[in-house]
């Protein structure tokens, strides 16, 4: 009986201790347990958190690209009427550069004919200067030849006024016919009477002979 109780009694006393460590394992396990609970209910708030703060990000995100989309509308549109405004502005550069072509051609065209015309004019300027410078000298030669003449005149009019002082008197025509019976005068052509008087007569022209 002795033995039994001391028997009984280590196993009482081990099943104490292996109670006690059992319950120390338990009590450490349950705290572990309640520490991982509370751990992952935290990582599970921080992620709902995440999640919240993402959602709101979406909706941002959302909401930037509904303004990006209108933006992009917008801008298409501008784009678009950029485009048709470009074309109209292209369509009018092609117009004015056909209309600067064609004025470049007038203007070319014009040129020429004001060339042509100053050639034209020159020729007819230099033709008009030659003529008056003919004329000029056509002017001076019968200014000179009509002073040639009018002296002539004077000296012929002098001449015949002697003369006929000398045939209205008596004695020097008597002594003319006398000197004429005595020295009769050959006959004298036209050409030996112009060349007396210092002319030089042509079909269509009298040009006086300047004298020495």
């Amino acid at each position: 009986m002795k033995y039994l109780s001391i028997i009984l009694a280590a196993a009482c006393i081990g099943l104490g201790i292996a109670l006690f460590v059992i319950k120390q394992n338990g009590d450490k396990q349950h705290q572990d347990d309640t520490d991982a609970i509370g751990d992952f209910s935290n990582r599970l708030v921080s992620a709902e958190t995440h999640i919240a703060d993402f959602y709101q990000t979406i909706l941002v995100l959302s909401n930037r690209l509904d303004q990006s989309q209108s933006t992009s509308l917008d801008l298409s549109n501008h784009l678009a009427d950029a485009q048709s405004e470009l074309a109209a502005d292209a369509e009018q550069i092609t117009n004015l550069n056909q209309k600067v072509a064609a004025a470049e051609s007038d203007n070319q065209s014009l040129n020429q004919h004001f060339t042509d015309l100053t050639n034209r004019m020159t020729g007819q300027i230099t033709n008009l200067t030659g003529q008056l410078t003919l004329t000029q000298s056509n002017l001076d030669q019968s200014k000179k030849d009509y002073v040639l003449l009018e002296n002539r005149l004077r000296r012929d009019v002098a001449e015949r006024v002697v003369v006929e002082r000398k045939f209205n008197n008596l004695s020097e025509v008597q002594a003319q016919v006398q000197k004429l019976k005595k020295n009769p005068a050959a006959a004298i052509s036209a050409q030996q009477i112009y060349e007396g008087l210092d002319v030089e007569v042509k079909s269509n022209a009298v040009h006086v002979i300047s004298p020495n």
